[in-house]
């Protein structure tokens, strides 16, 4: 029988990992050493671990068609091993990426899609601020708030924020660096989010904080925001994710636009390792399409440089906070799962398993090197070609 000779095939690949194994018929199969319990509740799920792919795996495992307890690096890692993969040496990526992806009503209903699933829910997870995006550790001793707080202040000074300035956040989530940089650094800022609910969230902060007149959040498509040089300091922190390769150059050159002569952008965001790269292989890339990011492309460093380039934005500076990012995504896992029963209640069992077996990977990813997270710093020179920028980095990290 096809099932039978399936199970035996996972079984002598069973032997040399630390996997305990229980089948919907009560067989049980042990490798050596189990870290990892994987329940199989559904025959369908046996094509899907004989020939596995990281992404087959988590559609499994989203879908109820198996069931993983253990540690969720140890599931990773053991995910790894059976498929043999490197998945970040995936030069075609994803075929799945196409321009109609990125109109403003697909983009509008992709963001939809992920960040208006409940304020409540990523409240469980995240920091105090709410900030959906990689945190900067000091040391490894440091609270999620406290690093996420951290990476704030790191932004506004890598754009060297001056009392009265112009700042506006391109995708600016649920108000953590807005409302920030107006607090601390006395700029007037302005947010823009396609986000229902991070627009009715970041209001209320407004109001609570009393910073009406000096915080305004638009729900509003970045291709729409108006106003030649209309902004000293502009920032994007984990948006540019969702602009799409082909758009790139027309992203670029609207932040141009709105960019006062001498001004600095701030671009954050997540970035390939392999530089040709459309997205991570082993069936990840479809995996965060289809349930996490509809729409979502991955770019190398460099590719960013360049469309900036063009678009007359000057490279000034890129550090790559790719630790930073494995170690921000462990900390939401585990808080997450902390909070297990409370977000199934709030979202329900297949949401709450796509956002694990997500945030999960992407620790993992971030981890092996997969995946990258850059800060590059931009500057609009003026016509005679001068970029007000310091000589050192020490405005960056003082003393």
């Amino acid at each position: 029988m096809l099932r039978d000779i399936l199970l035996k095939q996972f079984q002598e690949r069973l032997q040399d990992l630390p996997l305990r194994v229980q089948t919907w018929r009560g067989d049980v199969l042990e490798g050596a050493g189990a870290k990892v319990h994987l329940s199989v509740h559904n025959p369908k799920a046996l094509q899907a671990l004989v020939s596995p792919t990281m992404g087959g795996l988590a559609r499994a495992y989203v879908d109820g068609l198996i069931d993983l307890k253990g540690h969720a690096e140890d599931i990773l890692r053991l995910g790894q091993a059976l498929c043999h993969t490197d998945a970040c040496r995936d030069s075609r990526g994803s075929d799945a990426w196409k321009w109609w992806r990125h109109t403003r009503r697909k983009d509008r209903k992709n963001i939809a899609y992920h960040y208006d699933v409940s304020n409540d829910f990523y409240g469980l997870w995240l920091d105090k601020n709410r900030v959906y995006s990689c945190a900067y550790f000091e040391s490894a001793e440091e609270t999620l708030d406290s690093a996420q707080e951290k990476k704030l202040d790191l932004i506004c000074r890598k754009l060297m924020l001056q009392p009265g300035e112009r700042l506006l956040d391109i995708g600016c989530g649920w108000g953590g660096l807005i409302l920030r940089a107006a607090e601390k650094y006395g700029v007037q800022a302005t947010g823009i989010t396609l986000s229902q609910n991070q627009h009715d969230y970041v209001r209320e902060q407004i109001r609570q904080r009393g910073l009406e007149g000096r915080v305004d959040v638009r729900l509003m498509d970045y291709r729409d925001v108006a106003g030649a040089g209309a902004f000293d300091k502009i920032a994007s922190v984990g948006m540019f994710e969702h602009v799409g390769r082909r758009n790139l150059p027309a992203y670029f050159e609207k932040i141009a636009s709105l960019l006062r002569p001498g001004g600095l952008v701030m671009n954050h965001g997540i970035t390939s390792v392999a530089l040709n790269s459309g997205g991570l292989g082993s069936g990840i890339s479809e995996f965060i399409d289809d349930y996490v990011f509809p729409g979502g492309e991955l770019v190398h460093a460099a590719t960013v440089m360049e469309a900036m380039a063009s678009a007359g934005i000057e490279p000034l500076d890129a550090e790559n906070l790719r630790p930073h990012y494995g170690k921000t995504l462990w900390q939401w896992v585990q808080r997450l799962e902390a909070n297990e029963a409370k977000a199934i209640e709030m979202i329900g069992q297949k949401k709450y398993r796509i956002w694990r077996i997500y945030m999960a990977g992407s620790a993992f990813a971030f981890d092996r090197n997969w995946l990258a997270l850059f800060q590059i710093v931009g500057g609009k020179p003026s016509e005679e070609g001068r970029q007000n920028y310091p000589f050192t980095r020490r405005h960056v990290y003082p003393a």
